[in-house]
């Protein structure tokens, strides 16, 4: 299955190249789990007289008659028609007309084949595909003929679908079950009624009926999501047994002190719930490895600093890594003044912590008279070293790159225990599949009191009735966020867009009355710290911007965020950017201002935004709207290539897939069983051919 696809008979040194550029097929197994995406029964004929609207695929046989040049340049056209005893069907070309007129014969029998449309009551295929009939060739044909993904190039060196079709028949008849050994335990595939792998194969490409397809085409798909669990199971089974973790052995008095009497408000159900998850995980010697998930101002922030008590009371440090300096000085500032009563000593260390004060930072972090850090990137840097380091926590785990992440490891002899937290919902199939070799922790409940956003959705001809909206929420001493779209292929663009926009805004409020903040991607990021800091100090009204607004930014006295041109963001974008707003006592608003004409998935967006808050429901939205490849973080690190499941739509299989898994290794967590022999086997044969990141 390893051989390069160059030895198969019909493929050679070019064609071998050109399907390893265009297609990423290099061996026979590539080419094998290269499938198609139809099939077409070519053993049947219909007659054209019997084509009726609603037919997809259809093949007819007949005379072609002469072909005619319809129009000039770009309305150019090519027209024949297909005549057989019953009635006419006419055939159209747009493109490559000239190639059309050497290749098709007139007056000659062909079979033809394409999606039928109808057009003025009669029946024509819009570029057909075509082949001179021999009825010979359909005797002894029992099986429907695939047809595959190509592209342009290939089609061009006579390798489209259908001729990808002939090398996989080529591989097929090489093949036996030696080839293709069973993976799944026999017990497993009988209770799920699996069709045999090899089997499953055969009939992926060439099924005799569309039930085999479909037998085959749900073996392949469980097997895919079974091995994906399989595999990240093992990595945490694997870490809970051996990693060796340091030890929080008690609850003392810090923790019981603040918890008592300095917690600010009752905690919710969802918070405790997880705090009591994490006490269990780092009092058992084994290294934590977590992620918290929760909404926008579910309350993260508090369960982070409850679990950095928790160190301090077991004698070691904790740190609390931010992606940008705005946001760890508002964790500093925030966590210091929870901290007053107690005995604690907090420092921050950013990237603008210079000279003496960063010197003598250094010699208490390292002599054990910091219990808690804040900071940047800046405290993975090597001088930066810990007494005792026993917890990371991460905020917005997406920012981070595993290799920065991992710096945090080698700073203490047993590794710290680690918890990434982000507010960027995760639907729950994709965490199954994408996380799964990590720890989940969800909040899924806000803090009693906090007030819903009001989300209202208004037109381009509204902009006027808005700003007065604006206008009005500023006189009663609020501030506002206007963000415009990022649009990814061009900075330029970005920014004339934004420039424009800003000039737009200006008009509405003139200086002196009004001060606005601007943020953008061109700008110095000094420039772009100091313009945040204008806003969150309320030295400015209100703050334009391309780029998302710092995630966890808090700016209380904010209560309206208007998003331009809404229809371009996805709707996890325009969820945590609605979080922004809604975070002090007034009420808040979210503004969506879209052009007039909208797609269909875009109005869904609008109505799904307009109708709930809650981000876990439109994350589960969004993943059906845009499918996993879009979900934050995931399209990167290329957790989800897979080539049959779809993890949307095969929700209930993923369920399965992961039971049977947490059952296996529940019982056999070495998978040394003899029936579990062929799962170990497989999963050798695969090594090295996982793409799936680890957090740490």
């Amino acid at each position: 299955m390893s051989s390069p696809i160059g030895y198969l008979k019909g493929v050679g040194p070019q064609r071998a190249e050109l399907l390893q550029k265009e297609l990423g097929i290099f061996t026979f197994n590539d080419l094998l789990q290269h499938y198609p995406f139809r099939h077409v029964d070519k053993t049947k004929i219909t007659f054209i007289a019997a084509l009726a609207p609603g037919e997809e695929y259809v093949q007819v046989a007949g005379l072609l008659s002469p072909l005619e040049q319809i129009g000039e340049r770009r309305v150019r056209r090519l027209t024949a028609q297909v005549r057989d005893r019953t009635g006419v069907l006419e055939l159209v070309w747009f493109q490559s007309i000239s190639l059309i007129q050497k290749m098709i014969q007139p007056g000659q029998a062909y079979l033809v084949y394409g999606k039928v449309s109808f057009f003025m009551g009669k029946p024509q295929i819009v570029h057909p595909e075509m082949e001179l009939w021999d009825p010979e060739k359909l005797k002894g044909k029992d099986y429907l003929e695939p047809v595959y993904p190509s592209t342009e190039k290939l089609k061009a060196k006579n390798l489209g679908g259908r001729q990808i079709g002939k090398l996989a028949g080529v591989l097929m008849q090489h093949l036996s079950e030696r080839d293709l050994p069973e993976n799944l335990p026999p017990g497993m595939r009988e209770a799920l009624r699996l069709m045999p792998r090899f089997e499953a194969f055969r009939n992926i490409h060439f099924p005799r009926t569309n039930a085999l397809y479909e037998a085959a085409v749900r073996r392949l798909k469980f097997e895919e999501i079974f091995f994906a669990q399989l595999r990240m199971n093992l990595l945490r089974w694997e870490r809970h047994r051996f990693s060796k973790g340091v030890v929080f052995e008690k609850v003392g008095d810090l923790f019981n002190r603040f918890y008592k009497e300095c917690l600010p408000f009752e905690l919710t159900s969802a918070q405790k719930r997880v705090l009591k998850e994490i006490r269990i995980d780092t009092g058992r010697g084994k290294q934590m490895n977590r992620l918290l998930q929760g909404d926008v101002g579910s309350g993260k922030t508090i369960v982070a600093l409850l679990n950095m008590l928790l160190a301090a009371d077991n004698g070691f440090q904790a740190v609390l890594m931010a992606p940008t300096e705005i946001l760890a000085r508002q964790h500093f500032q925030g966590i210091k003044e929870l901290l007053e009563p107690l005995p604690v000593e907090v420092a921050i260390l950013t990237g603008t912590t210079k000279g003496k004060e960063r010197r003598l930072l250094l010699e208490r972090l390292a002599a054990g008279g910091v219990h808690i850090l804040i900071g940047t990137h800046a405290v993975i840097e090597d001088p930066v070293r810990f007494s005792n380091l026993g917890l990371v926590i991460i905020d917005e785990q997406h920012r981070f790159g595993v290799a920065q992440r991992a710096r945090l490891w080698d700073k203490a002899p047993i590794p710290p225990h680690v918890l990434v937290m982000t507010a960027t919902p995760i639907p729950r199939t994709l965490a199954m599949t994408a996380y799964g070799d990590l720890d989940y922790s969800v909040i899924d409940e806000l803090p009693p009191g906090r007030k819903p956003i009001q989300t209202v959705h208004r037109y381009e001809n509204d902009r006027s009735l808005v700003m007065d909206f604006l206008k009005a929420e500023i006189a009663l001493g609020r501030q506002v966020y206007i963000i415009f779209p990022l649009i990814e292929e061009s900075e330029k663009l970005d920014y004339e867009n934004l420039m424009q926009g800003y000039d737009v805004i200006k008009t509405y409020f003139p200086e002196p009355q009004y001060w606005i903040s601007m943020v953008h991607g061109k700008m110095p990021a000094f420039q772009k710290e100091e313009n945040m800091r204008r806003f969150v100090t309320h030295d400015t009204q209100i703050m334009v911007s391309t780029t998302v607004i710092e995630v966890g930014v808090n700016v209380p006295n904010a209560s309206v965020m208007l998003i331009e041109s809404s229809e371009k963001f996805g709707l996890s974008q325009l969820h945590q950017l609605r979080g922004r707003v809604g975070r002090g006592a007034e009420k808040s608003y979210c503004i969506l201002l879209t052009g007039k004409k909208l797609g269909n998935e875009a109005r869904e967006r609008m109505k799904i935004m307009t109708s709930t808050n809650n981000g876990f429901v439109i994350a589960e939205k969004d993943l059906e709207l845009r499918g996993p490849g879009d979900i934050e973080g995931t399209r990167q690190s290329g957790m989800l290539s897979f080539r049959l499941v779809d993890i949307v739509n095969d929700r209930a299989m993923v369920e399965v897939a992961k039971q049977q898994c947490e059952q296996i290794l529940k019982d056999d967590p070495d998978l040394s069983k003899p029936e579990h022999a062929v799962l170990k086997d497989f999963l050798r044969s695969q090594n090295g051919k996982t793409a799936w990141s680890k957090i740490s």
